[in-house]
């Protein structure tokens, strides 16, 4: 792959006390990517992942967003240079119309005349044209959780980051949101974290494994599935559909 670098980490690590949740990991993601995460509970992938996006300041290395080191910036701040930000818990307006939401999150990106048809675009592209008018509150946790992304999908990030962006579905909710997913990454840059081993059959390009708070292995789903290192770390005897 010849493409660009667009996020990279350098030696980065965090430690709470005396546990070093993150040693000093080397992470290189390319534009075009989509990048997925996954470890047995406690291997640092999920605390990985709320550096990269501003939740946990890292007490060692760090990370650059294209040229610019981003390590130690806040949410909001990582969130202007035009990253989306997914977190596991939903950031919406519950009281407010999926309509509404869009809005809201169009409002701080774009001129008030365009809003209106990227909002029209974003309900298509998250098949909810019909709920427009549906508050939240009345939705499926699934449909909640593709408004969410319909907010960062308004503003055209160049680079999309997604903490268990499938947690809490419906079978028929995880397969919808694998195929937007992968809808999102022809024209963004898409970094995932997840454990639902089918979910990320069906979205994988290239993984990344972490396991005791460093990179165990890295290769496509199917090699890091076959990875005698990777089955004694996560995936035990666990069969592995490759989709």
């Amino acid at each position: 792959m010849n493409s660009r670098i667009i996020l990279q980490t350098t030696k980065m690590g965090v430690s709470f006390g005396g546990v070093h949740a993150v040693k000093e990991v080397d992470f290189t993601l390319r534009e075009g990517e989509l990048r997925c995460l996954i470890g047995p509970n406690g291997a640092g992938k999920s605390t990985f992942f709320k550096m990269l996006s501003g939740q946990v300041l890292p007490t060692r290395g760090e990370c650059r967003y294209r040229d610019q080191v981003i390590s130690g910036l806040k949410p909001w701040a990582i969130a202007r240079l035009g990253i989306g930000i997914k977190t596991q818990v939903p950031s919406v307006f519950e009281g407010l119309s999926v309509y509404e939401n869009l809005w809201q999150a169009a409002a701080v990106k774009l001129p008030k005349a365009q809003i209106p048809q990227h909002i029209a675009q974003v309900l298509e592209q998250i098949d909810l044209v019909a709920s427009a008018d549906t508050v939240l509150s009345e939705m499926s946790h699934g449909q909640r959780q593709w408004v969410e992304l319909g907010m960062i999908l308004i503003s055209k990030p160049d680079l999309v980051l997604l903490d268990e962006p499938a947690a809490g579905m419906t079978w028929h909710e995880v397969r919808k949101t694998a195929e937007l997913i992968k809808e999102i990454n022809l024209n963004s840059t898409v970094v995932v974290v997840e454990h639902d081993m089918e979910f990320i059959s069906m979205i994988a390009q290239k993984v990344t494994v972490f396991n005791q708070g460093e990179v165990l292995a890295e290769g496509t789903f199917r090699e890091v599935t076959q990875n005698p290192a990777v089955k004694e770390a996560y995936l035990g005897n666990t069969e592995i559909k490759h989709a």
